[in-house]
């Protein structure tokens, strides 16, 4: 009796033990590998269990064949035949439903908040405006970020094409630009940064108007670009994109990304090639020729369920000729003989390991090197450089109940060198940095979220600078909401930050011994609408205020006949203000975007003609698309008013209108062909004024305010084989 009881209960064990397999569901999302969080999953109409906010569900199944169903809020249902046991984690892709404004989530805030959440006013170019710019700008993203209420691309030569982004009125020097949260356009190595940066390469852009040094450190005191990469997902995807302009500019780029349980991979490969063109047939080249190669493979390994390690390495190759078209035909003689010529070199490497520690407690570590050379040789002058820039940072995200805390710590840094060429007054110099950040996010109530942030930053040449900030979100009901931000920041002088215009770098003195960082306060006050209603429309006004106060500010001054230019801090500040207005709305299935920018941007440290110049009082821009899925064709429509600027001079400059338009042709979901033009209305700065003073010989150029380049047509196609 006592063996046949042992018998039974072996067997009854047996089956508990053995007919019974402890299965690890992971969720994901298929358009950017994010987790998905609240998924249910259920079996013959019952609900077996629901995975946690990291996007886990650990469940014990009967060994065999199971028909599940996956489901969660704003994804479409996946049903699938999962056979159990399983030795590997078991990943379940999950495609969103056509996510609406309020849906977008945002890294730029360090606690991956949904946007509409956010204290701290984020704006986002998404998916769908990366693989649109491809087709349109496939070569960098300087004509997208444009197109945004607020900043302004100011071309900084004409001989280069080189540019720097400007918001609110403020210098480009006050825009920061991070990769993946990870600085490396600054200074030196600024140069021709929005320029060698493809969208096809890219997830989405993030913007901040306004200080966000307390998160980002000294720099970002006009505001901050987050420009995020695209992660591979299960499924095959690849993108080759094949373009041709009217002004003699070929683009080729590709994209491919895969990702399976343990191992991941996305690589961009990108060709530039721009002939030197002569628009306004003044000899001298309104473009430069260009070639230009860039390549961005990232890995990404998951060791375990909650572990990701991604290192990637991004090689920028580039050469840029422009100046007398005599001289670029290789025809120089005692007339002729102006010519800048470019050549730059960038290698960049990160490395990124982040890890759950469950309770949606994430640790984050990441690592940036990069290394920037560029040579730049005139009728002249040679010089060669380098600026080497690092950047660590460690930091954790606690949420707890309804709040979030951050903390972290991050040592940057970067140095200039002199390479051997002809001499230039310039020394070489260092910034290196280190900081210490905390932010906290409290939901006060129900609809009010309010946020304190600090930083305390040592810099090495220049002392401690503490940075606090504060922001509230309050949703007054379903349809209004407001924000109110307040940040400070702080900016460490930098002989070669961006200016206005380019100088040669033998014409820049070294910084005065006493110089003194530039500090700030800025300041934000908005109010946004928000409806939607039947059949997909929605629309979304935002009206915000900014205030944005510099003190001490670094300025340059031409010197000995406006041979040189030297630095100094001004005693009174700079000061910009005024109001951004934005519309996004769907109407009956067309896409609406208006925006319109009112700023005062004033140099209180003069006595008279305090504008700051080359910045729109008025600024007005809009976008207008529509998609038809039946027939496959997609139309666009944008435009935008720049109201007049002051000169150097102090004169102003007319005002002016910028058209453009574009059609794609949609064959299956493989093959599309894009007609665009720029620039319609062919409006050029040459047509008011010469580019440039003296002679051919000794040209003297112009600061920029309009386009130089005039009407172009492109024709672009793009093949998706997988």
């Amino acid at each position: 009796m006592k063996k046949i009881i042992l018998l039974i209960g072996f067997v009854i064990v047996s089956h508990i033990v053995f007919g019974q397999s402890a299965s690890v569901f992971r969720f994901i999302n298929i358009s950017d590998s994010s987790a998905v969080p609240a998924v249910s999953v259920s079996e013959k109409n019952k609900t077996i269990g629901v995975a946690d906010e990291s996007g886990f569900l650990k469940i014990n199944l009967s060994i065999g064949l199971h028909t599940l169903i996956f489901s969660s809020t704003g994804f479409n249902a996946v049903t699938n035949k999962i056979n159990i046991p399983s030795a590997d984690t078991i990943i379940i892709t999950m495609s969103p439903i056509l996510e609406s404004l309020d849906q977008v989530i945002v890294s730029s805030t360090r606690n991956n908040q949904r946007i509409e959440n956010s204290p701290l006013k984020v704006e986002v170019l998404g998916r769908e405006e990366m693989d649109e710019e491809n087709t349109i700008k496939p070569g960098n993203i300087a004509s997208i970020l444009g197109d945004v209420s607020g900043i302004q691309i100011q071309q900084s030569s004409a001989t280069s094409g080189n540019a720097n982004v400007r918001i609110q009125g403020l210098d480009g020097k006050y825009t920061q630009i991070l990769r993946d949260g990870m600085p490396l356009y600054d200074g030196f190595s600024g140069g021709f940064g929005i320029l060698s940066i493809p969208p096809l390469d890219l997830k989405q852009i993030e913007l901040i108007k306004g200080s966000a040094s307390t998160l980002y450190g000294g720099g970002a005191i006009g505001g901050l670009i987050n420009i995020i990469s695209r992660k591979p997902t299960t499924k095959q995807e690849g993108v080759f994109t094949i373009n041709q302009t009217t002004l003699k500019e070929t683009n080729l780029n590709t994209f491919l990304s895969k990702r399976n349980n343990h191992f991941g991979y996305t690589f961009f490969g990108g060709y530039t090639h721009q002939k030197d063109v002569d628009v306004n047939k003044d000899v001298f080249s309104d473009l430069p020729k260009i070639n230009a190669i860039v390549v961005h493979p990232r890995l990404f390994f998951y060791p375990s369920s909650k572990t990701t390690i991604t290192a990637g390495y991004t090689g920028t190759f580039e050469k840029r000729k422009g100046g007398d078209m005599v001289v670029l035909n290789s025809k120089p003689d005692q007339i002729h003989q102006y010519y800048e010529d470019n050549n730059s070199t960038r290698h960049s490497g990160e490395f990124v390991v982040e890890n759950d520690l469950g309770n949606n407690r994430k640790l984050s570590f990441k690592s940036s090197l990069s290394s920037f050379d560029r040579s730049i040789s005139t009728n002249s002058h040679f010089f060669k450089g380098n600026q080497t820039d690092y950047f660590n940072e460690l930091s954790l995200l606690v949420p707890y109940k309804e709040n979030s805390f951050v903390a972290g710590v991050n040592v940057t840094g970067n140095k200039f060198k002199k390479l051997p060429s002809d001499p230039v007054l310039l020394n070489d110099f260092s910034n290196n940095t280190i900081g210490v950040f905390v932010q906290n996010t409290w939901t006060v109530r129900e609809n009010t979220t309010f946020e304190l942030g600090l930083r305390d930053d040592y810099t090495k040449h220049y002392g401690n600078f503490l940075l606090p900030r504060l922001a509230l979100f309050h949703r007054f009901n379903e349809h209004w909401g407001g924000r109110l931000g307040a940040g400070w920041g702080y900016k460490v002088p930098d002989p070669l930050a961006p200016q206005i215009m380019d100088y040669a770098i033998e014409d820049i003195l070294p910084l005065p011994a006493k110089i003194k960082p530039e500090k700030s306060v800025g300041l934000n006050i908005e109010g946004n609408y928000k409806m939607t209603w039947e059949n997909g429309n929605e629309f979304f006004i935002n009206h915000a205020f900014f205030l944005t106060q510099i003190n001490h500010p670094v300025i340059s001054t031409l010197v000995n006949g406006g041979a040189y230019m030297s630095f100094n801090n001004a005693d009174k500040p700079i000061i910009t203000k005024g109001f951004d207005t934005y519309i996004q709305s769907i109407i009956h299935e067309w896409e609406v975007y208006c925006g319109f920018t009112y700023t005062i941007a004033e140099r209180k440290y003069l006595q008279q003609n305090q504008f700051v110049p080359l910045t729109p009082r008025y600024r007005a821009a809009f976008t207008l698309v529509r998609d038809f899925d039946a027939p496959g064709f997609r139309i666009g429509l944008e435009g935008s008013y720049n109201g007049p600027q002051y000169r150097l001079n102090n004169s102003l400059t007319p005002g002016y209108f910028f058209l453009a338009a574009m059609v794609e042709k949609r064959f299956g979901e493989k093959f599309s062909i894009v007609l665009n033009g720029e620039n319609l209305l062919d409006y050029r700065q040459s047509k008011i004024e010469p580019l440039y003073l003296g002679s051919i010989t000794n040209p003297q150029f112009v600061p920029l305010w309009a386009p130089i380049d005039g009407r172009v047509i492109n024709l672009s196609l793009r093949i998706k084989p997988f």
